[in-house]
């Protein structure tokens, strides 16, 4: 069996002498790995590089097999290499898609996302809050989201100020009172209102760790965050 379908390579690691396991998250079929034989090569590597777009064949005896790619590029993204800040974003990107994102099942809407973003790291600038909102993306396709949308003591849409660490919903200052020390903040920046400072970058951050650690990760398995995601938020919190 056989088919054919586009993505971005995230993961590629040696098999045997010459053969590379290259894992990509695509449109159609999710995370899905297969051999490459002859990826190894000194002309394949810059081919198989994290980051990189193509298009992929992936052929198997059975369905659960590993099977083999041939794998034809479509975009290089090599650029991010020689920005540090953006490698360890796309780093963060692939190693939380693996940790979060069973095998070989579609996620069209985290797939839309993390292109965009993969193209944002490629072209420099400010993506920090794009990355946030990837988070956020993620945490909803997952089963976690956030309702932000309104207070959830009072109702209003006004003065978002906080997250239930409980319910993922947010509180505005006055629904908050007396229990604002015991509730996360909340970055404008995630409401739309105005640029994004460090700080907020770093509130942001930390909003969506917890619910990625202390929600999500334990249902996975109690695994660790990858180490890659704190690598990640350690630059952007220095930044400031």
């Amino acid at each position: 069996m056989d088919w054919q379908d586009f993505g971005t390579i995230i993961s590629a690691r040696p098999h045997g002498e010459t053969s590379v396991i290259v894992e990509l998250f695509t449109e159609s079929h999710g995370r899905h790995a297969g051999v490459v034989r002859g990826g190894a090569s000194r002309k394949m590597a810059g081919i198989l590089q994290p980051g990189n777009r193509a298009s992929v064949t992936w052929r198997a005896r059975l369905e659960d097999q590993l099977g083999t790619y041939t794998i034809e590029p479509l975009q290089s993204r090599a650029v991010i290499l020689s920005d540090r800040l953006a490698l360890a974003g796309l780093n963060a990107t692939c190693a939380l898609l693996r940790f979060t994102l069973p095998e070989r099942e579609a996620h069209a809407g985290v797939f839309a996302a993390s292109e965009g973003l993969f193209d944002l790291f490629a072209e420099g600038g400010d993506w920090a809050v794009a990355y946030l909102r990837w988070e956020l993306a993620l945490l909803e396709e997952m089963g976690y989201g956030l309702d932000l949308s309104r207070c959830a003591v009072t109702g209003t849409r006004e003065d978002l100020a906080f997250v239930s660490p409980r319910s993922g919903r947010a509180v505005s200052r006055a629904g908050a009172g007396e229990w604002a020390q015991r509730l996360l903040p909340l970055p404008l920046c995630l409401l739309g209102q105005g640029p994004a400072s460090p700080s907020e970058i770093a509130q942001g951050l930390r909003l969506t760790g917890y619910f990625l650690g202390e929600k999500l990760a334990p249902d996975l398995g109690n695994r660790p965050l990858p180490e890659a995601r704190q690598r990640l938020v350690d630059l952007l919190t220095r930044q400031g």
